[in-house]
């Protein structure tokens, strides 16, 4: 079975999304609605997961999604596109920058683990246990982002329907622990600082507010606009790290203004 994507059409320049360790661009969703406004958005699900149709092969890593971006550029005749990786997913978007520079446009990166995180000792126990990992992750996280959704939502009937959401696309679209903890895994085995000094585009790192992500601290995040060369940093305010989702609108804005502020794309396409 080949790889599958998805597309949302738009008159704006090629961007990819490459979604976060839950594996699925349908959390992304409210992200690539507000980015196809302006963009070109192509997503997929990540290699592994049953909609993908494309398998993981443990042995390469990060470069699996290098791959799929190459094969989803491939099938649409884009030569070049911005590249945009929410948090896991910025970890194969700075590999694929790193590689194939000729063809990344510009290179953003949201709330993404820097590039010498590890897990801590307890996540590393528990993601030899997939079923422990998933239900400790769900089972903590209304209250690791329960002050970030009340900055993003002040008034509870939005947080109740942002969580309704929420529900309605976990049932759409599982979760496999299994995935979720071998992604979790890989996350202390890369050593990103000699790709990051390999990255030629024009790279934003878009982080929330410190005192509000809960999950990757801004600290670590923030480490790429260091080792990238020439990298722009900026905040999206009322929000921790989930802002491409509670605040779709709000992140798109600041990608259209980096991308904008780049000059007319060169070479969007083959042909």
């Amino acid at each position: 079975m080949g790889p599958r994507h998805k597309v949302r059409m738009s008159s704006g320049a090629p961007l990819v999304l490459i979604p976060g360790i839950q594996g699925r661009w349908e959390y992304m969703r409210p992200a690539v609605e507000a980015l196809a406004e302006s963009f070109r958005v192509l997503t997929f699900p990540l290699c592994g997961e049953r909609t993908s149709g494309v398998g993981f092969d443990p042995r390469l890593g990060l470069d699996n999604y290098v791959a799929q971006v190459v094969a989803t550029l491939d099938l649409q005749r884009i030569d070049r596109a911005t590249i945009c990786g929410v948090s896991f997913g910025g970890l194969a978007a700075v590999r694929f920058a790193a590689t194939h520079p000729e063809r990344t446009a510009a290179l953003i990166l949201v709330s993404t683990p820097g590039p010498k995180w590890r897990l801590s000792r307890r996540h590393q126990i528990y993601v030899r246990m997939p079923w422990l990992f998933g239900l400790l992750f769900l089972a903590e996280s209304p209250f690791r982002l329960r002050r970030e959704l009340a900055a993003a939502f002040p008034r509870r009937a939005d947080r109740v329907r942002f969580g309704i959401r929420q529900l309605r696309t976990l049932m759409a679209a599982p979760l496999s622990l299994s995935r979720m903890a071998e992604r979790a895994r890989m996350t202390s085995t890369v050593d990103l600082v000699n790709d990051c000094g390999r990255v030629v585009a024009p790279a934003l790192v878009v982080t929330g507010e410190r005192d509000l992500d809960r999950i990757v601290p801004v600290e670590s995040s923030a480490e790429y606009a260091h080792l990238i060369p020439g990298a722009r940093s900026a905040v999206l305010e009322r929000t921790g790290h989930l802002g491409s989702m509670t605040r779709p609108r709000a992140f798109a804005r600041l990608v259209e203004e980096f991308v904008a502020a780049l000059g007319p794309p060169k070479g969007g396409r083959h042909g």
